[in-house]
Parts: structure tokens; sequence; C-alpha cells
């Protein structure tokens, strides 16, 4: 036997880290290796491990965040560019002063909105991104069916509400006219002071509903104004007064002599013939603003007594033009004013049949005067016979003056357009009718002019 030991591998036992010496052993489970030497074990640190899972949280709160506003986006998206609610149109009047809450909630109380939450979001978003552009001014609006929310956020925005027409007409006083605007129920607030007299251009204006009664008179006085600047550029040269406010103040006659346009520049040449020969205007209508001023009720029968009053605007006892307009006149009259025909006509009486006969000699005059006395006493003939036939019978569009001037009933009081189609003629004075003799002078006789009704 040789002395050389067989080498058999020695049975490894499993928990030994040898070889088991059973196949139960085997699948008994193994143990970890030994850490080697010289290696320390790492312990795990507690602030990492804090952190980690901050972090982790924070990212799965972001990220569920980010699909709430993500979902919250397209659903307002949505919702801003749908079709609204409203199947009718819908008024809605956005008070002055008003915040966007109150506004989201009348649009929603009155349909035209689904969601007051998805206007305000909207609203608040839209300011941030584009500021001064998206904006709620007051107003009243009118919305269509079906209007979105983008819709109704640009029609606020614009402005776009429902504008009302005032009409003011020609030959209304200051004070007239301001009494017009207190009874228009879409205008609000007070007027703490009556314009000046002529300062007002008649005209029709579009207002919003809540519109302060004093901004559209500024509106009126700038629009006078620029009108009156530009009729003044082209004026003719030589005219017989000085500035704009004199040709309004002549404007303001014109417009309370004649309605017809067709006579207004023709009536301008007269007025301007008798300033420059030194003679009084001798206008009918200026007695009666001498003696009621703002509250004059115009086409009132003119007493002998009120004619022989003096005033500074009484154009029978002054020379040269009153002080003030008499009135607020229309751009017609004050183009008239600065552009009056050239004639040598020194007066005018009313035809009987809407207009005037316009005369240069004192004798022609008064041969047409005693047409028109014919005529008013066939008048009051068939008044007499006929008593209300007689009114359907008077010519349509009676002039404003029977003789001289004789304003058409004032518009005011009927609440009319600004003139009237007929205008019932008053009685002249006869005695002021009677022929003069034959070496007296034109500027030395006055106008006939007209009494009181019988």
């Amino acid at each position: 036997m040789s002395s050389q030991r067989r080498q058999v591998p020695p049975t490894m036992s499993r928990r030994e880290g040898l070889r088991p010496r059973s196949p139960a052993e085997a699948l008994e489970p193994g143990r970890a290796p030994p850490r080697p030497h010289g290696v320390r074990q790492r312990k795990e640190s507690r602030a990492v491990s804090g952190f980690a899972r901050v972090v982790s949280g924070v990212m799965t709160v972001l990220l569920v965040m980010m699909l709430v506003a993500g979902g919250l986006t397209l659903l307002v998206t949505h919702l801003y560019n749908a079709p609204g609610p409203l199947v009718v149109a819908e008024t809605v009047v956005v008070a002055k002063g008003a915040s966007s809450n109150d506004i989201a909630d009348d649009l929603e109380r009155e349909g035209v909105i689904s969601s007051r939450l998805a206007f305000m979001v909207n609203y608040l978003v839209q300011s941030r991104m584009r500021p001064g552009e998206v904006s709620l001014k007051h107003g009243e609006y009118l919305f269509k069916p079906g209007v979105s929310i983008r819709d109704v956020m640009d029609i606020l925005s614009e402005g776009k509400s429902v504008l009302y027409k005032v009409t003011i007409p020609e030959g209304l006083t200051s004070q007239q006219i301001v009494e017009r605007l207190k009874l228009e129920e879409n205008l609000t607030g007070d007027v703490t002071q009556i314009p000046a007299e002529g300062s007002i251009l008649p005209e029709t204006y579009s207002i919003e509903k809540g519109m302060e009664r004093q901004d559209l008179l500024a509106r009126m006085q700038l629009k006078q104004k620029q009108a009156l600047a530009s009729a003044w550029e082209r004026r003719r040269k030589d005219l017989p007064f000085d500035t704009p406010e004199q040709a309004v103040v002549m404007a303001s006659i014109i417009e309370k002599e004649t309605g017809r346009a067709d006579e207004r520049d023709r009536i301008a040449g007269v007025f301007v013939n008798r300033l420059a020969k030194g003679m009084p205007l001798q206008s009918d209508p200026t007695i009666l603003y001498g003696i009621y001023g703002g509250g004059v009720q115009w086409g009132k029968p003119i007493m002998q007594s009120e004619k022989d009053t003096k005033n500074a605007h009484n154009t029978y006892q002054i020379r040269g033009l009153p002080p003030t307009p008499i009135c607020n006149p229309g751009r017609a009259a004050m183009e008239a004013a600065l552009n009056p025909s050239d004639h040598g006509d020194l007066f005018f009486v009313a035809d009987g049949a809407g207009g005037h006969i316009f005369t240069a000699t004192l004798k022609d005059h008064n041969a047409a005067v005693a047409n028109w006395r014919k005529f008013e006493k066939d008048m009051r003939a068939k008044q007499a016979a006929g008593g209300d036939a007689a009114a359907a019978d008077a010519p349509a569009g009676t002039a404003k003056n029977p003789v001289s001037e004789l304003p058409n009933p004032p518009a005011e009081d009927a609440g009319a357009p600004a003139r009237n189609a007929k205008a019932v003629p008053v009685a002249a004075d006869g005695a002021a009718a009677k022929a003069v003799p034959s070496t007296a002078t034109a500027s030395s006789i006055p106008l006939p002019v007209k009494k009181p009704k019988r």
C-alpha cells in the first residue's frame, strides 16, 4: 500500500459552507458569505431616506396637480368657446361701477352664460394676458341666442352696448334742451349748469343707457364748436360781423325766422343788408327772447307793448345784433349766416303758401303786406264760417313769420319733430301796414308787426 493518501474531497456541511452531507441538507438555505475582513458596514442615512421620500411625494402631488389642472383647463376652454344657454335674444344692463363678480352673477341669472365660474376664470386669465384690452364696461347689452362666454367677454370689453337715439330739434333754447334731457329715461345724473345759449348743436345723438346728462351736454357743445369752426373757415369775407360768436347770434335769428331750407341764405342776406345799412333787424323772435329768456314760448302772439319793451335783445329797439343768441341754431342756419345770398332785398313777408316774398323797396314790401292782409282776412272768414274745417284749408307749411317773422308753433310743446308742417297765422296790426309818405326812408320805417289773436 502506497504511503500516498488518496485525495478524497471532504464532505462539506451546508452550515459550514462545505458540501452538503445529504440531499436533505442541500435543500436547506445557505448562509451568506461573511463580509471580507477590513470592510466596514455602511449604515443607511435617515436624512437621505427622508429627503427621498419627500421628493417622491412632491413629485407625485405635482403630477396629480398637473393632471387636474390640465383637465380643468380643457373643461374651462370648452365652456369658454361652447355655445351658451340662451335660446332667445336677451338684454342685460351692466350698472356703472359693478364688480366682475356682480356682472358674472347677473349674466348667469339672466341665462346668458351657463357657469359664472368659467366666466370668472377666463376673465381673470384674459385680463392678465391682455391688460388694457379685456375689461367689463357698463351699459345695456343685447346678447344673441347661443352666445358663448368668449363672445360675451368681447362684447363687454368693446363696449358694444345698445344705443338709443336722442334728437334735439333746431331752434330750442338751452333751457328747453335741458328740460328735454331731464325727461329722457335712458340718461342719468343731474345737470349742474345750463349751457350758454347757442353753445349746443341740435342733432340726433346716440347714447348708451345710463349715460350722464352732463356728459351728453359736453358732447353737444364739442360738436357745436367743431361745426362752427368748419363753417367759419368757409365764410364769406365781407360780412358785417367779425367773430364766430356773432355768426351764431345771426344764425339763431335765422333759425327762428324760417323752417324752409331754400330760404335761409336769402333771409340771411336780408339781415346782412340791413346791418350794412345800419337798419334795425326788427325780428319778432328777439322780442320774445328778450322778455322771457330761455323759457320763451315760441309762436306766442306779440303785443304792441311787448314790441315797445326795451331790452338788450329786442331788435326793434336796438341796432345791430343782440348780445347773445336767442336759441341753438343748426348746421344749416350757421352755414346760411356765414354764406348769405348776395342780393339787394331789405324786406320779406309771408306769401300765404308756406314761403316768403322778398322785396328791395318799401313800396313793394307794402304791396306784399297788403296781399298778406287779404289772405289773412280770407282765412279768418273761413274760420268763422266753417270752424274746424277752416284749419284743413290752411296752406301746408305756412312760414314762421307772416309779416317779417312768424315762428311755427313750438315743437317742444307737442313733442313733435323740429318743425311743424303747419302754422296758424297770427293777425297783424292793421295800423302798422298803413301807407307811409314817399319821402320816408326805408331805414326809418319799421316792419309791420302782428297783434294778438282775438
